[in-house]
């Protein structure tokens, strides 16, 4: 395909998007970009000071869209509700980026669940179920989440929500990720069957030197080795500009269902195309079963 980048976004003028962990590295970059192209954009993130210091940097540039700020913590069932039940009016695009990476200890969410399992996807699970009333208000909508080439990692086990016993960070993450995958193409599907006028993509970042990596939410709870991988990742591997790429496609222009990613050098960089997906990404029973689970967790229930 067309090598594609950001300039190639559609003219936003008029459409109201809110992105997740808009506050640095490539939910930054994303947020910046669709004000650039004239969306209005609700950067959703926990730190006060960092969302305020975000949206007044997006400013500086001059975008034409609007920025505000909400907050919202994914690890918090309660902080998810109370954003739902504030945010009023139609929603064309929610970017469902934020994420936690790996801690080197088994952590819990405020609710008691393994914290990756409980912020990477039941958070944005019940974001997006409870947004959807505001999703279907406008004409047509489009959900896109994050998930990463560790999919790979994740495997049949990933309903169980990564349990203490025999806890790996690596495996959790990766089933985290498969299950921000499982999730897309889930909805997806019952949005067709539903008849309603929403798209759902997910999407990669390949490999990026972001923040993420030095999180003391994940590997950067141990100091010098967070440290350490975030100025090695920075030499290393490409910044959020390439990293937003695939989720800036696949939330404005990719079609129902895909899931697009850098495809050069192991699908870590390069241009945006068609990602590749693990056997147990595309098993449709285990999404079905995953969701069913979600919904008995988070007691959030998708009315299409």
């Amino acid at each position: 395909m067309t090598r594609w980048t950001a300039e190639d976004i559609p003219d936003l003028t008029g459409k109201r998007a809110l992105v997740t962990g808009a506050n640095s590295g490539i939910g930054l970059v994303e947020a910046r970009a669709l004000a650039q192209k004239g969306a209005d954009v609700v950067l959703a993130v926990r730190n006060t000071a960092a969302r305020e210091q975000a949206a007044e940097r997006i400013r500086r540039t001059g975008a034409p869209g609007s920025v505000t700020v909400e907050t919202l913590d994914l690890a918090s069932q309660a902080s998810i509700r109370a954003l739902a039940e504030r945010f009023t009016g139609p929603l064309h695009l929610l970017l469902n980026n934020a994420g936690v990476m790996m801690p080197p200890r088994y952590r819990e969410t405020e609710d008691g669940f393994e914290l990756q399992f409980g912020t990477n996807h039941l958070g944005h699970f019940a974001l997006t179920g409870l947004l959807l009333p505001r999703l279907l208000e406008a004409p047509t909508s489009r959900v896109t989440t994050v998930s990463s080439i560790a999919h790979q990692a994740g495997d049949g086990a990933v309903c169980e929500g990564n349990p203490r016993q025999g806890y790996d960070p690596q495996t959790a993450y990766g089933r985290s990720k498969l299950a921000n995958l499982l999730f897309a193409q889930e909805l997806q599907r019952r949005a067709s069957a539903a008849g309603v006028p929403l798209t759902s993509t997910a999407a990669h970042p390949g490999v990026s030197a972001t923040n993420l990596i030095a999180s003391k939410d994940g590997l950067g709870a141990i100091p010098v080795v967070g440290s350490l991988m975030q100025l090695a990742s920075k030499v290393i591997f490409p910044g959020p500009e390439k990293g937003a790429q695939g989720p800036l496609y696949a939330a404005t222009v990719a079609p129902p269902g895909s899931y697009s990613g850098p495809t050069g050098i192991g699908e870590s960089r390069g241009a945006v195309g068609e990602a590749k997906r693990s056997t147990w990404a595309r098993d449709e029973t285990l999404a079905r079963t995953l969701w069913d689970r979600s919904e008995e967790l988070t007691g959030v229930v998708f009315r299409f």
